[in-house]
């Protein structure tokens, strides 16, 4: 088997969906009874801190979506340079996580557009958040949703961690 073979039969591929798709996943699986978590970032160098936010957003429900920044996205929001890896690469990587179901990419601002497409049962934040702080609560709360802060304390970033590699290659 060649290495784009492997590539192209990877279980972590087959869990990146198109919003369209996603939509029809999420109404057979609510229809099913199953609660849905959405989580969304940016997740440019993954760290202990992402884990631990995905693995505890799963701990919320049964079906884990995460939404993925789109390069231009993340650029925008983290400033020139960034992100330092693709968005296919971030989103496979995300998907192959065991916590994550199943991985979109969004290109909007914010997530809010992928809120009310997918209308899920809780929208998990990471604790560099509180519940009154996040910016898309009002959206989640018009649909019945609620806002879950989980993962462990701010101790983690991927800027600060970019940063020290930045600093180390330079002495």
């Amino acid at each position: 088997m060649t290495f784009q073979s492997r590539q192209l039969n990877s279980p972590a591929l087959s869990r990146i969906v198109k919003r369209s798709d996603l939509i029809t996943i999420v109404e057979t699986e609510r229809g099913s009874g199953k609660r849905i978590v959405l989580a969304n970032g940016c997740f440019d160098v993954l760290h202990v801190g992402h884990v631990r936010y995905l693995e505890a957003a799963r701990a919320l429900g049964d079906l884990l979506i995460v939404g993925v920044n789109s390069d231009e996205q993340t650029r925008r929001l983290k400033g020139e340079g960034r992100p330092l890896m693709p968005q296919d690469q971030r989103a496979e990587i995300i998907s192959a996580i065991e916590a994550v179901d199943l991985v979109t990419i969004f290109s909007e601002p914010s997530v809010e557009e992928l809120l009310l497409a997918l209308k899920p049962d809780i929208h998990a934040k990471g604790t560099d958040y509180t519940e009154d702080s996040v910016p898309e609560r009002d959206v989640v709360r018009s649909f019945g949703g609620r806002v879950a802060i989980v993962g462990d304390p701010k101790d983690h970033s991927s800027s600060e961690m970019i940063e020290k590699l930045t600093v180390s290659s330079k002495q």
